[in-house]
């Protein structure tokens, strides 16, 4: 498949995968892409497969459930220092 047809698939999977509405999905790969995280899968053919797509769906959503978990716990360490005070 194509570059733009890996995306598309990533962004599909997303969506049914995790209920996520279109414009988060989108978010989602559109950001992955700025910070160059699919540079190798463009240089690749091999590597924009179907089965690749699900992969890469699962590490973009599980990478921001970290980080909005590692946000979350700083912002509860910020409340917490303040009430300290």
């Amino acid at each position: 498949m194509t570059y733009e047809e890996f995306l598309d698939e990533i962004t599909t999977l997303l969506t049914e995968m995790y209920d996520l509405d279109d414009q988060a999905a989108i978010k989602l790969v559109v950001d992955a892409q700025a910070n160059d995280y699919f540079v190798t899968h463009d240089d690749k053919e091999e590597l924009r497969t179907f089965a690749q797509a699900k992969v890469e769906a699962i590490a973009l959503y599980e990478a921001k459930q970290n980080k909005n978990e590692t946000q979350r716990k700083q912002q509860q360490r910020q409340v917490q220092k303040k009430k300290a005070r």
